[in-house]
């Protein structure tokens, strides 16, 4: 089931606070520029220099008001056009970074990168952090898939659910080689609540941050 969820910004609430109290002070600026108008001794009336300054801040103000209320409209059209963006990647197949997947169907994949051939072991996580397997393994250099078949260290099957691999390799010199591992899977909704869109993949949650290809199903 496709899903996206949301709630609203702050920052609408904190503008609409802004702009009503700016609101309440004009009011009180026009009424106070009112009486003195109408209040003004005939015989020494005000002097046109101040009356004149106080009808250009009287246009100030009135300014800002309409400033503030345009800079809420595009905040407001902004996180409209974002999220519909965000709404686009429902549907569709992405690849992302990152190391968690989950177990189900007897299999979980893992594809990774490795910059030069390495020599070392591979460990698979539980939603725990505690380790239920451990395996060496030689890395190519270039791409490559590893998967895992469920065996857990004590010669069980794992229940399904979301691991984490981690990779410990080296090179041919005893150096550390970083294994970079990535994520597929289709996206199954968007999560808006954070501030920031976190795509629901298979149960997994990715940010969009960490998305490095989008295609259509096959």
């Amino acid at each position: 089931m496709t899903t996206v969820s949301a709630t609203g910004s702050t920052t609408g609430a904190q503008t609409s606070a802004a702009s009503s109290g700016l609101s309440s002070n004009y009011e009180l600026f026009l009424t106070l520029l009112t009486t003195q108008v109408q209040n003004q001794d005939p015989l020494d009336p005000m002097d046109s220099a101040e009356y004149t300054n106080q009808l250009v801040q009287y246009s100030a103000v009135e300014q800002s008001l309409q400033t503030n209320s345009l800079l809420e409209q595009m905040l407001a059209s902004q996180n409209s056009a974002q999220a519909a963006s965000y709404v686009s990647y429902i549907g569709q197949d992405i690849t992302a970074d990152g190391t968690t997947k989950p177990f189900e169907n007897g299999a979980a994949s893992w594809s990774y990168e490795i910059a030069q051939q390495g020599t070392g072991t591979v460990e698979i996580k539980n939603s725990r952090g505690s380790t239920v397997y451990r395996t060496e393994v030689t890395l190519p250099q270039g791409t490559g898939t590893f998967t895992w078949d469920g065996r857990t260290i004590d010669g069980t099957t794992a229940p399904n659910g979301d691991y984490s691999i981690v990779f410990d390799v080296k090179d041919d010199f005893g150096a550390p080689e970083k294994v970079t591992t990535d994520v597929s899977g289709r996206v199954d909704g968007v999560d808006l609540s954070s501030g920031s869109a976190v795509l629901d993949v298979g149960g997994l949650k990715i940010p969009v941050s960490s998305v490095k290809s989008v295609f259509a199903p096959a």
